[in-house]
């Protein structure tokens, strides 16, 4: 008896998209500048690794700032309080805080 497993499909390469940007001379400049060592020589790699960067920094940007508008939220705390008594019971259950 033989069992047929399904074919999977073919697993793609990452695709790079090819891009042209005119980015002004200084502001390249200031960037290599600052830029590790490693990154120095390799401009494709400087510019992956600041995208990233700047990627990472608005993603935390933006769940600082709903964070911010949960808390100036006069809903929430009342919220909070209401769970809060719903477990207040198990405060009683015996096991420690850690």
């Amino acid at each position: 008896m033989s069992i047929m497993v399904p074919a999977l499909p073919p697993v793609k390469a990452q695709e790079s998209p090819r891009s042209s940007v005119a980015l002004p001379r200084p502001l390249v400049e200031r960037a290599a500048a600052l830029a590790p060592p490693d990154l120095r020589g390799n401009f494709n790699r400087l510019v992956t690794v600041a995208l990233e960067e700047y990627a990472a920094r608005r993603k935390a940007r933006a769940f600082e700032d709903a964070v911010a508008r949960m808390a100036a939220d006069p809903a929430v705390p009342k919220e909070c309080a209401s769970i809060d008594r719903d477990f207040a019971g198990a405060d009683a259950d015996g096991l420690t805080n850690d």
